[in-house]
């Protein structure tokens, strides 16, 4: 997506945790994807796209049902500095993503307005 900077999912052979997940997850990747919004105002253009998600909801637990997100840096931890987020490999553009049993058509059309209304802001 021209939206996003990096991703990081076991499932992807260029991953750094792929052969794990070869390994213990049977060659699937899992649930859970992150990723980085491009952006000049990364911090800023992360909240604005949780702001905008319509079907995923905006909480910190990953494994329900429902497909949730969440950016780390505007939210469990607002309270560090850029450095020391970027210390804690968390970077300032960083959204974390559970993904549920909701319609994959539906999931990716959320994610794909949300984004697309945190980059022009």
């Amino acid at each position: 997506h021209p939206s996003v900077a990096w991703v990081r999912y076991p499932g992807l052979p260029e991953d750094p945790q792929h052969e794990k997940a070869q390994k213990y997850l049977s060659g699937k990747g899992g649930g859970v994807v992150v990723f980085g919004i491009k952006s000049d105002d990364a911090k800023e253009a992360g909240k604005q796209f949780i702001d905008n998600l319509t079907l995923l909801l905006h909480v910190a637990n990953v494994g329900d049902a429902r497909s949730l997100a969440i950016h780390p840096a505007s939210t469990t931890h607002s309270q560090l500095s850029e450095e020391q987020l970027n210390d804690a490999g968390i970077p300032p553009d960083m959204v974390r993503l559970s993904i549920g049993i909701e319609s994959a058509k539906d999931i990716k059309a959320d994610i794909d307005q949300a984004l697309a209304k945190a980059v022009q802001s």
